[in-house]
């Protein structure tokens, strides 16, 4: 058995995602969905940020990313990233917009009849 003294402080470099949010939950609202494009509208950040939000915001500084490349880089859970990017929106610093829509779906005839002519044509 161990003492008190003996043991070691156990380190995982984790810290849980209601510290990185104070508490609070994603919006239920679909403003941030994991499609939507997202990029800071400010170029210098404010003065005082949390470590993750300064990493968000150097991260969306470059240019639009969705809302799940975000997380993705960010190796935080979408939830978190929802609740971040709530904040810097409520603070009016953060730039939105709708994903593209779908592509339509093209007629296979049509297709067909290019493939075929592009085969009669090249070989």
């Amino acid at each position: 058995m161990t003492t008190p003294e003996e043991q070691e402080p156990v380190d995982t470099g984790l810290v849980r995602p209601y510290v990185i949010t104070n508490g609070r939950e994603p919006p239920e609202d679909d403003r941030f969905s994991m499609i939507t494009l997202v990029t800071v509208s400010d170029e210098e950040p404010p003065r005082l940020l949390d470590p993750e939000m300064r990493k968000l915001w150097d991260l969306c500084s470059g240019g639009f990313l969705s809302v799940a490349e975000v997380a993705g880089h960010l190796r935080l859970p979408v939830g978190v990233v929802r609740v971040l990017l709530t904040d810097l929106a409520e603070q009016g610093r953060l730039i939105t917009r709708a994903a593209p829509p779908p592509a339509e779906l093209v007629d296979r005839e049509i297709l067909e009849e290019v493939l075929y002519g592009l085969q009669a044509r090249f070989g």
